[in-house]
């Protein structure tokens, strides 16, 4: 028994609680290339990545959103921009969708060939969450590398001028995660300090902060363990766990389809590679998927789901 499905006993909380309803949102990783190489990417992105999600692969997502129910198309990457069928994916699946989110590290926005990309958003409705782990210089770019917190400001400032955050149908909101072994702070005072500083030093303007819990896997578990703060941080972690966050987890009605088409609980699961399989034991994919099929199926878990 891993230490999340523990926890949950500790909790008096059944197992049984960790099944699947009903599909909402899909998410589509468009692959691991990427024009940076953060710290704590669980993705292990990069410009050296290889993983990218084909016009097939593209087409079978399509082809399931025509006949599902889903509401939420979350695309995501590594960079999903650099993706060569990003721009057909987004025209193609805005029609299908009441919401489609584009998740942005903003400074891939400034590369060469790609300075049309926040009129094309705009003119997709596209849903921006944008990767902003601090509102200071030096912290951003220890995390994501030098420059970064400049292009990403200057990106910041595009999509305004673009009319994000300035009309109610083109959302951007900035994603916060702690740059070190320790837990996130209150969303709602962060979001207010970044509202003031970003506001008062740039011009700029969001609409809401969403802080994330960096979760000890892959590049972030080898720099806890490197630090000698593994043991710390899993124990902060299951200190701070929240069983009212059972009901809601986004695992219970979201699907993560990867590069190649498998498919998985969530983001995390996808890149410790535990991926869903059927009753022979094959991997799920995207093309052969019937919503159905995943009803009240149980959600593969392990330690790092304390992090949620």
């Amino acid at each position: 028994m891993n230490a999340f499905l523990s926890t949950l006993e500790k909790y008096d909380i059944e197992k049984d609680v960790l099944r699947r309803g009903g599909l909402t949102t899909l998410q589509a990783n468009m692959g691991n290339l990427c024009n940076q190489s953060c710290a704590h990417c669980h993705i292990e992105a990069s410009p050296q990545g290889k993983d990218i999600m084909s016009k097939k692969v593209i087409n079978d997502i399509l082809i399931f959103l025509k006949r599902s129910n889903i509401k939420t198309l979350d695309i995501t990457g590594g960079a999903p921009e650099l993706n060569p069928g990003f721009e057909y994916f987004v025209e193609s699946a805005r029609p299908l969708v009441t919401e489609l989110i584009v998740r942005s590290n903003l400074t891939v926005l400034l590369e060469k060939g790609k300075e049309h990309l926040p009129e094309f958003l705009m003119l997709n409705k596209a849903h921006l969450i944008c990767s902003l782990p601090c509102y200071t210089k030096e912290n951003v770019d220890r995390q994501r590398g030098a420059g970064v917190f400049e292009k990403s400001i200057r990106a910041l400032k595009l999509l305004n001028e673009t009319g994000f955050t300035k009309r109610q149908d083109l959302q951007m909101d900035l994603v916060y995660n702690a740059l070190g072994a320790y837990l996130p702070g209150a969303q709602d005072s962060l979001e207010k300090d970044y509202k003031k500083i970003l506001m008062e030093n740039y011009s700029i303007e969001f609409n809401r902060l969403l802080t994330i819990t960096n979760v000890p896997i892959k590049k972030f578990k080898d720099y806890l363990k490197a630090n000698n703060e593994y043991e710390k941080y899993s124990n902060a972690l299951e200190d701070n766990f929240n069983p009212k966050t059972i009901e809601t987890l986004m695992c219970r009605t979201f699907l993560s389809a990867g590069y190649d088409g498998r498919l998985y609980d969530c983001d995390f699961n996808l890149a410790l590679g535990y991926g869903l399989k059927d009753i022979k034991g094959n991997y799920m994919t995207i093309d052969k998927l019937s919503p159905k099929k995943l009803e009240w199926r149980e959600i593969i878990t392990g330690e790092h789901c304390l992090a949620c």
